[in-house]
């Protein structure tokens, strides 16, 4: 853009906040935007910061100039820093009082992320303070700062690099004396300002989060001795009450990790065990912000003392500390369940500590503490008397529940699934129990149903015999929570068959009802008939009968699929001359609707929106041919190949008409992959037809999907003698509307299932016709088109390109291929390093290195000395110093790199070097 005027940018500012003009606005908003990555904006922030026009151009100038400091500090020299450092100062050294939050804020940003990507500028905390903190008008600005500074140390906008990262923290915890001393200053001098309180309570937090302060000389701060006073009183505001929480969690977070124990530990474990009477007052004042705050205080100090908890925990004696999840129990009883919800990763990370250590005795101690918190969630998991449908779908308490369904299967082996529903089998029969508790104590033995011992003969008779007899009046909840138990006691059920009819006939009635019954009816069927398989053969009739009536059950879509895949799994289980035309009679209801819809005609399909949806038959259809799975031994036909060939031409009909639409194109790929892997090379017939028919829509609809079932294609016939020229014609036709969409601008970027799926589809070409694919001509460009894929931070897609690179490089060294891979290395195996180095370290997520380690080791595999040589070369080709002028790399530590990735022996020594490498640029 030429280079604008001040004026231009104050015009654009004010056409942005006070034009009425919409049109005016988006065009400003635009102008401005692109003015903010221009060079020129440097310098015309900095002078309307000077002009203070008005409240908005000097936002939008603060703004602007964090942003070009966040994102663009390699476009200045080094020697502008100074310049840049001297006038931030300035701006900051005329605030007063009357200055907006906003613009201190986005001003101290600017600032804090100048002195941690300035590498000259040394000591910058205490030069700060040396030149502010005598001016009582800079106090607020100067906290502000020094809290920002210590937050922006691991900011990923800025890249520091752990070099220059762990420079800054050294020079932090140096400086942290000072900071605490001012803080201390600023609270005896603070008056009752609470904004002011508050404000050091963060900026001492921000502190503590880098691990700055050396613990044992702040053991007796002033600021933690308020935190405990703030926490004590009644009377603390909101925000102040949160602070003071925040920094003592903090303060366990950072003992934690340090393993700290001393003095400090003492007094915080102490001073927080004391504030159970200060809870207990602010549930009595109804105060569910202070509740909720000192629930999560109680909450990490548990999961601060959790791994002493149990390790020095002996047969004996529990650790003192175990006495800390009274106070969170205590919480886990508030009357509301959010403040319970609090301390659910708690007892989910208790639980996963005592399975690992498998010690019966250790586990004991922690039983009563789980056999209360199972009572609560109880409680919790209660309607309203006066509720009167089911459980609202999408509310908070139904996710509520959900999250108590899974804490309870965390935690139950410390109690055992039938204790637990014992526990509940005797709320059910005490007397005069009221609706919502009994089916609080059904929803709670649903969820260790499924644990319950086959020869369990106690109770689990009683509750179903209970379920099969509940009266006509009970309470709709009742009804539903007792359907999904049934569903839940499959492997009981399996067990024990002489249960099998009556529960049968007890969900077919419930299939037949309103409300949200039909569809736990069919959940619970399906369960029923994918654990009590060699039972439900017998059923079979009835079962194609509920087929037949499917669309007459009030029943949700996904419960439909659900249930079809229950048929589909017994039918699988027939014999053949029985399974074709069950099989044949179940897909004809889905197939007919289909055809209706692919000639255009919707006719017939009860005038529902959701008829209508191809989809809505698409899913029930891929649902039978992905569960009819029959045994079929080689050289035997299997008995659902007449079914799917038969079927085919619908599907045919149904890709041409939907061509435009990729939802549905998806949803009928996903019908055809499991068409094809039901009967694999049986579906010979189809292969020809099918491959013209999607090489001709891709090549003017460039739907992702088609190159997934190529691949399946691939998978299923690329041994078969005669079909692997025919599949490597297919990945040509794919190849230029393929690599035509990726080569736009941002292709990569813009289009990751298309790479995902294309280099699925090449790999899969390795995997099956390997010779073939390597003396294609096609392999060449693929090869160039995954090395610039490389960079894609994208999960799945990434996770493709580096399969398809390892594919390519693991064979047998002494097989036929091994020439024709070392040609490859040869050629493009200093790009692969290069392109993958330059990944690892500037585009992917660190947890995304894993992948690229294994390109790594099959490169060793073949040529540790050409490894070593391509990883010195792009080693080398990084640059040295980030844009602050602070060394990124040294030479050592690149010797380091290159001797750890040579000499690593496993895919998980080069992830981690890969890791470590990365982390001294970011």
């Amino acid at each position: 853009m030429e280079p604008p005027t001040a004026e231009a940018v104050l015009q654009g500012v004010f056409t942005l906040y006070n034009d009425p003009n919409n049109v005016e606005k988006e065009k400003a908003s635009k102008w401005l935007e692109e003015f903010q990555k221009s060079i020129h904006s440097w310098k015309i922030a900095d002078e309307l910061l000077r002009q203070k026009h008005d409240l908005n151009s000097c936002t939008f100038a603060a703004q602007t100039m964090r942003n070009k400091i966040q994102n663009s500090f390699h476009e200045l020299p080094e020697s502008a820093h100074e310049s840049l450092r001297q006038s931030l100062l300035e701006h900051l050294s005329h605030i007063t009082i009357e200055t907006k939050s906003v613009i201190v804020t986005q001003l101290s940003l600017a600032l804090a992320d100048l002195a941690l990507l300035m590498s000259s500028w040394q000591k910058p905390v205490a030069t700060l303070l040396q030149r502010f903190s005598s001016n009582a008008n800079m106090m607020y600005a100067l906290i502000e700062l020094l809290t920002l500074i210590p937050e922006e140390v691991n900011s990923r906008h800025l890249r520091l690099g752990a070099n220059r990262r762990k420079e800054i923290l050294i020079d932090l915890e140096a400086d942290s004396t000072l900071v605490s001393e001012y803080l201390t200053v600023c609270l005896v001098n603070g008056n009752e300002n609470e904004l002011l309180r508050s404000k050091i309570l963060k900026c001492f937090t921000s502190w503590v989060q880098i691990n700055a302060f050396k613990l044992p000389e702040i053991s007796d701060s002033m600021i933690i001795v308020y935190c405990f006073q703030l926490l004590s009183s009644g009377t603390t505001s909101p925000d102040l009450h949160e602070a003071a929480t925040d920094s003592l969690c903090s303060l366990l977070h950072c003992m934690e990790l340090n393993n700290s124990r001393g003095g400090l530990d003492e007094k915080l474990f102490g001073g927080i065990m004391c504030l159970e009477e200060a809870y207990n007052m602010s549930v009595a004042q109804e105060d569910l912000d202070k509740s909720m705050n000192l629930c999560r205080l109680f909450t990490v100090l548990v999961e601060s003392n959790l791994t002493r908890m149990v390790a020095l925990s002996d047969d004996e004696t529990p650790h003192y500390s175990v006495k800390s999840l009274d106070l969170v129990l205590n919480c886990v009883g508030h009357y509301d369940y959010e403040v319970a919800e609090i301390t659910f990763n708690m007892w989910y990370r208790l639980s996963e500590d005592l399975y690992q250590r498998n010690n019966y005795q250790l586990t004991a101690h922690f039983k009563p503490y789980v056999e209360r918190l199972i009572a609560a969630l109880y409680k919790h998991s209660q309607l309203d008397p006066d509720h009167d449908g089911l459980v609202e779908e999408g509310g908070s308490f139904k996710d509520f529940r959900s999250k108590v369904s899974e804490i309870i299967k965390d935690v139950i082996f410390i109690v055992s699934s039938i204790s637990c529903f014992k526990q509940m089998f005797v709320v059910l029969q005490s007397p005069n129990v009221s609706w919502e508790s009994s089916e609080a104590a059904l929803f709670i033995m649903q969820n260790v149903a499924r644990n319950i011992l086959p020869e369990e003969s106690e109770v689990v008779p009683k509750v179903v015999e209970a379920i099969l007899n509940l009266p006509e009046n009970c309470h709709i909840a009742i009804r539903y929570t007792s359907i999904s138990i049934l569903g839940e006691l499959c492997d009981w059920i399996d067990s024990n068959p002489e249960t099998l009819q009556p529960v049968l006939n007890f969900l077919l009635f419930a299939l037949q009802q309103k409300n949200g019954l039909a569809s736990a009816a069919a959940n619970s069927l399906q369960l029923i008939c994918s654990t009590c398989k060699k039972h439900m053969v017998g059923h079979i009739s009835g079962l194609m009968e509920i087929a037949r009536c499917l669309d007459s059950f009030d029943i949700q879509s996904e419960s439909a699929i659900g249930l079809l895949k229950g048929i589909s799994i017994i039918i699988g289980r027939l014999p053949p001359a029985q399974l074709t035309p069950a099989m044949q009679e179940l897909c004809s209801f889905q197939v007919e609707a289909l055809s209706r819809l692919a000639n255009g005609d919707d006719d017939g399909l009860d005038g529902k929106k959701s008829r209508s949806d191809p989809a809505f038959w698409l899913d029930r259809l891929a649902s039978i041919y992905r569960h009819v799975s029959p045994t079929v031994r080689n050289n035997e036909v299997n008995p659902c190949a007449f079914v799917i060939v038969n079927n085919w031409n619908v599907l045919s009909r149904a890709l041409e008409r939907y061509k435009n639409d990729s939802k549905i194109m998806e949803r009928i790929v996903r019908c055809i992959r499991y068409a094809i892997r039901c009967i694999g090379k049986q579906a010979m017939p189809i292969l020809e037809p099918l491959v013209k028919q999607i090489i001709t829509i891709y090549s003017g609809h460039n739907h992702s999907c088609l190159l997934y079932l190529g691949s399946i294609l691939v998978d299923e016939f690329a041994y078969e003698e005669g079909c692997t020229q025919g599949l490597l014609n297919m990945l040509q036709a794919f190849i230029e509307p393929t690599f035509g969409v990726l080569q736009m601008e941002n292709g990569l970027k813009n289009h990751p299932d298309m790479v995902d799926d294309f280099f699925r589809l090449a790999t899969r070409f390795i995997q099956r016709a390997p010779l073939q694919f390597l003396q294609s001509p096609l392999v060449t460009p693929i090869i160039q088109c995954g090395l610039l894929a490389c960079t894609l931070d994208h999960r799945e897609a990434n996770i493709s390109v580096m399969r398809f690179f390892c594919s390519l490089l693991r064979h047998d060294r002494a097989n036929d291929l091994e020439p024709m891979v070392q040609s490859i290395l040869a050629s493009h195996g200093e790009a692969l390093i290069m392109n993958l180095l330059y990944a690892s370290v500037f585009c992917l997520h660190s947890n995304m290195l894993s992948d690229v380690a294994e390109v790594f080791v099959e490169i060793k595999q073949h040529s540790p000395h050409q490894l070593e040589e391509h990883v010195k070369k792009a080693v080398d080709s990084l640059p040295k110093k980030n844009s602050g002028g602070s060394v990124t790399v040294t030479h050592e530590q690149m010797v380091q790199f290159v001797t750890n990735v040579v000499n690593s022996q496993t895919a998980r020594a080069t992830t981690q070097a890969l890791q470590d490498f990365a982390r001294l640029y970011r």
